[in-house]
């Protein structure tokens, strides 16, 4: 940590230059002799990275930026302050400290929290960032995680972990057992200090691969921002063995879609011709495969069992995109030529043959305008159009 970059000039001259192309301010002479200008541009770089992304970090004076990447990969605030309403009690301990950002929130809803980190110097910009922020109740430790929970010899009523997804030796890596630490093989280990373990992985994991690496999982957490899942968290309780329930949440600037369900239950699929509306699951739902489950929750019917698209003659308060289906016409040329042909639509494909590229460059379609039309299959294997006014 370079504390020559705290000095009131060059802090100055971050925050003047943060709309700034750091490309273009590279080619210029460094102004400032204490320190490197490289590491002056990264600061910038990174700031401009934390300005949607970490508010509070970014409206905060004397903030030091680790690189751009770690920005990148660290938990935004809103799913930081998501993950923090399911923790409570007097400790929790994060083995994989990283950046802070959800261990600022834990620190909100916990008495105590202890940020973990193998790497010295991102350990002392946290704690850094930390008394900048005015956060308290938060201690440091440097070191393996492992060996650290060993010498504390406590007990804590969370423990926390985000496993790196990079391996040196096979690069980026989606199985939880390639990941640092492994934290399948550590499970047992684990739970000799705390009843309570959370566990967050990056979306692309697939769910029954996780519940196949993993034992006594309580609740799987799907979370999206503004409709893109962001990651996984798998909360674990020490001899739980009961069923698994699936949270879904769909964070938006209105408010959080929520949907839940329990795994292993059965239901009988109801399949159904378009009626006046149509409902698209959100990104976390889609994630879930809650597919049947949305059908009995929402007395919806679903168009095809491989659509994901449901339709019903009733407006419901759905956690997804909600259209009102003007018409459903073939996909036949006729069809095409008299309602498609040479317009201006918002195109969406489910369960259909032809990508969006290709439709666009068949029927000269272009994109945007007020008009969403849905490609897809019904129940009959007929392929159908959906011509739509979007409500939600």
């Amino acid at each position: 940590m370079d504390k020559k970059l705290l000095s009131a000039e060059i802090q100055e001259y971050i925050t003047s230059n943060i709309n700034a192309d750091v490309s273009k301010l590279a080619l210029q002479k460094n102004k400032f002799a204490i320190t490197d200008w490289t590491t002056i541009l990264g600061q910038i770089t990174a700031k401009q990275k934390a300005k949607t992304k970490l508010p509070t970090w970014f409206y905060t004076h004397n903030i030091y930026y680790p690189s751009k990447i770690s920005i990148e990969q660290t938990s935004s605030e809103k799913t930081a302050e998501y993950k923090s309403q399911l923790v409570s009690g007097k400790s929790l301990i994060d083995l994989t400290g990283g950046f802070g950002v959800d261990d600022f929130y834990f620190s909100k809803k916990v008495n105590q929290v202890t940020h973990c980190e193998i790497n010295h110097e991102l350990s002392e910009i946290v704690k850094h960032n930390f008394e900048q922020l005015g956060t308290k109740n938060v201690d440091f430790l440097v070191g393996d995680s492992p060996k650290i929970l060993s010498s504390l010899s406590q007990k804590f009523e969370w423990i926390y972990i985000d496993p790196s997804r990079r391996n040196e030796a096979k690069g980026k890596v989606f199985m939880l057992q390639d990941c640092s630490p492994n934290v399948p093989k550590l499970l047992d280990f684990y739970f000799g200090f705390s009843d309570n373990i959370m566990i967050k992985t990056a979306p692309i994991l697939d769910i029954t691969a996780g519940m196949s690496e993993l034992k006594n999982v309580k609740t799987i957490h799907i979370i999206a921002l503004e409709n893109e899942v962001k990651e996984l968290l798998w909360i674990l309780e020490k001899n739980y063995s009961k069923t698994i329930t699936i949270v879904t949440s769909n964070l938006t600037k209105e408010n959080n879609e929520e949907f839940c369900f329990e795994l292993g239950n059965s239901f009988i699929s109801k399949y159904g011709l378009p009626k006046k509306y149509l409902f698209e699951p959100n990104a976390a739902i889609m994630k879930s495969g809650g597919f049947e489950e949305i059908i009995m929750h929402f007395k919806v019917e679903k168009l095809h069992q491989h659509s994901h698209l449901y339709t019903s003659e009733s407006l419901i308060n759905f956690p997804g995109r909600i259209f009102e289906i003007k018409k459903s016409i073939n996909y036949s040329k006729i069809d095409m030529k008299q309602f498609l042909e040479n317009q201006k639509a918002n195109i969406t494909t489910r369960n259909f043959p032809d990508s969006v590229e290709i439709i666009r460059k068949k029927w000269k379609i272009k994109d945007g305008g007020s008009l969403y039309c849905f490609f897809t299959t019904d129940l009959n294997n007929n392929k159908i159009v959906l011509l739509c006014n979007k409500l939600k």
